[in-house]
């Protein structure tokens, strides 16, 4: 699968205005500040087609950019307690309203910060994703804040804190050097069904 051919395709704030699903999608949702949007730009070995922001709770609507064969869609990051509940209610309904269309999900990415616990807000969307039974995987970010001696331990920690959702597969990786990418790459391509 060619990562390099992609373009920015549109935004949306509200759910209606969401244009029917016609190729194979694959989701990027995390909270934010997790770093989704350095996750986009690595795999897409973009240094700012998805928009890095020093501030959390900046992307309010929902990102498409159109690869090749595939979509990528960037969710709003969730989590942010410094936004109003009027625009926490707005994301609620985009994200809600985007999962409840009848789109061409192949892969939805849950990004979690390695070095911490899931939040509640990530234990709900992942108890969303495993309930629906979407695919999906869980991609653990900034994997280059640990000491090489933290990596094992972290990730046996997380695999018993989600020891509730057998089979679901952990990918850490960092944005900042690379690690770990290629596999997600990979897991992209075989879900999307393209080489």
């Amino acid at each position: 699968m060619n990562f390099q051919i992609v373009d920015f395709e549109a935004s949306f704030g509200k759910s209606k205005q969401i244009p029917p699903s016609d190729v194979p999608e694959i989701v990027f949702s995390g909270k934010s500040n997790v770093g989704k949007s350095s996750l986009i730009n690595k795999i897409l070995n973009r240094k700012s087609i998805a928009r890095v922001s020093a501030t959390p709770g900046k992307t309010t609507t929902i990102n498409f950019f159109r690869l090749r064969d595939v979509r990528f869609v960037d969710l709003p990051g969730y989590g942010y307690a410094k936004v109003s509940r009027q625009e926490k209610d707005r994301w609620a309904e985009l994200v809600e309203g985007y999962f409840s269309q009848d789109r061409n999900i192949s892969l939805v990415i849950q990004i979690c910060d390695i070095r911490h616990s899931p939040t509640a807000d990530d234990r709900n969307m992942i108890d969303f994703l495993y309930r629906e039974q979407y695919p999906f995987a869980i991609v653990l970010t900034k994997l280059d804040k640990l000491k090489k001696s933290q990596y094992q331990p972290r990730i046996e920690a997380l695999r018993e804190e989600l020891s509730e959702y057998p089979g679901v597969c952990l990918y850490p990786c960092s944005s900042l050097n690379g690690q770990g990418i290629d596999a997600i790459q990979r897991l992209i391509s075989e879900a999307a069904g393209v080489e």
